[in-house]
């Protein structure tokens, strides 16, 4: 039995220019000690759908319309408040894209740490402290029995993000959201960082949500891969399957926009177009309009469901797979070779 099961979650804001379906229709599953990665260009709905499992979603004017989120055999979405906040920041923890946005600034390190301690354990305040301390230290913050009384501000962004990630790890979850864990730091950093995450995961069992645009960051961290478009899973899979045997257009793509794929000297490729404007409806494959293989007429229609290849690999059937049966069945007719198809070589 999965640790976090989610079926059929949508939320959806409520907006005087009409209503933008952010999420519509995600399920997915994480097991306990496992690492999921959630990848997608901006605006895909990669961060609302971990809100929504939070229930951080401003109401209003978002909404959570529908789903279920089952973490150890309660439901996150019809959770009493009461009950939420003490599984919030104890069994379910998250990182936030901004640690600066996310810290308090009028309050010291210190106090922050031993206040996310105290909410949830029976802990007195000098113990909390030789807790926080000894966090900061894991997490790499130089000096920390002294650093800890500082503010936000004096700390750089990378250990901002540091703090944030001993927070979120310091009452030992069950389950760590890390939302853009990564964003705007040096790559050494991102290392760091990721292999503190991997440490503590090893250490305490915990699983990890990564959510991320990073391709490569999740292709050197996670188990399972789900590619988002447009409020919806496009495929889904372990990460060999989706690297190497990608079959949905759009995850082919965003491949292609890897940096370290590009010949040296190369003009970085970038997916043309536009994602769609979630505040109309979408009817049929919604990557139709940028999707770079052959077309035939859209038709209109609900969009594509997700179609299982076996072993756990799925994508949506689009209109190009339609077209034709299935993906395989153009390739074997030879009219598209898989060399000719965007995004990185499928490998045997």
């Amino acid at each position: 039995m999965p640790l976090l099961a989610v079926n059929d979650l949508a939320t959806y804001f409520h907006t005087r220019d009409g209503v933008v379906r952010a999420v519509d229709g995600v399920s997915f599953s994480v097991d306990r000690g496992e690492t999921l990665g959630i990848v997608g260009e901006s605006g895909s709905g990669k961060s609302v759908t971990c809100y929504s499992l939070m229930r951080l979603i401003p109401e209003p004017p978002g909404r959570i319309e529908r789903g279920i989120a089952t973490f150890d055999g309660q439901d996150l979405l019809q959770m009493d408040k009461r009950d939420l906040r003490k599984i919030r920041g104890d069994r379910i923890s998250m990182i936030f894209q901004d640690p600066m946005t996310s810290l308090n600034p009028y309050l010291r390190i210190s106090t922050q740490l031993i206040e996310a301690q105290q909410t949830h354990q029976d802990i007195d305040k000098r113990a909390a402290l030789s807790k926080a301390i000894e966090a900061l230290e894991e997490v790499g913050i130089p000096d920390a029995s002294n650093r800890v009384r500082s503010y936000p501000h004096e700390f750089s962004g990378g250990m901002r993000q540091r703090v944030m990630i001993a927070m979120a790890l310091i009452n030992e979850p069950d389950l760590l959201i890390a939302d853009e864990p990564t964003t705007a730091l040096d790559v050494t950093v991102q290392a760091q960082i990721l292999d503190i995450i991997k440490l503590r995961q090893e250490k305490l069992g915990t699983a990890v949500i990564l959510v991320t645009h990073d391709l490569g960051v999740v292709a050197g961290t996670c188990d399972r891969v789900n590619v988002m478009y447009a409020g919806q899973v496009v495929e889904s899979g372990s990460a060999s399957q989706v690297f190497h045997k990608a079959r949905h257009p759009y995850t082919r793509a965003l491949q292609k926009t890897i940096p370290s794929l590009q010949k040296k000297g190369q003009e970085l490729y970038t997916i043309p177009g536009l994602p769609p404007d979630l505040g109309k409806p979408i009817t049929g494959c919604a990557f139709y309009p940028r999707c770079p293989y052959p077309k035939i007429e859209q038709t209109g229609g609900a969009r594509p469901e997700l179609a299982n290849l076996g072993d756990g690999h799925c994508f949506a059937d689009c209109h190009f797979c339609d077209s034709a049966g299935s993906i395989e069945s153009v390739m074997t007719k030879g009219d598209v070779s898989d060399a000719d198809l965007p995004g990185v070589e499928a490998k045997p």
